[in-house]
């Protein structure tokens, strides 16, 4: 699936399911909800905090789908083409960071 058909799909999953977009305000904050759910796995899974009993059945993939879900509604309801976004900002840090992490001694 394309940036492009993602967007496509979840426009008509909400116009079919969801009757229609939350506002952006709302849907900022379910996605600093959602942003949460996936810092919680990986601090517990891959980090120093013991990872509880009830956090181990949740899917990273799941909770990272649900991040790009929201995003995504975000981008529709603004008029974001977030193909377009995604490349300008490839080439915008191709250009500014072209030598900035090869000469990073923390990254050898």
């Amino acid at each position: 699936m394309t940036i492009e058909e993602a967007q496509e799909a979840v426009d008509q999953w909400v116009k079919q399911n969801g009757v229609r977009y939350f506002n952006e305000l709302t849907n900022m904050a379910m996605l600093t909800e959602e942003v949460g759910e996936v810092a919680r796995i990986i601090a517990r899974r891959y980090g120093e905090q013991s990872e509880k009993e009830s956090d181990k059945k949740k899917d990273l993939g799941e909770e990272m789908a649900d991040v790009l879900f929201v995003l995504i509604c975000l981008a529709n309801q603004t008029g974001v083409d977030l193909t377009d976004a995604l490349q300008k900002s490839l080439e915008k840090k191709a250009i500014r960071d072209k030598e900035r992490h090869h000469n990073n001694p923390k990254l050898r």
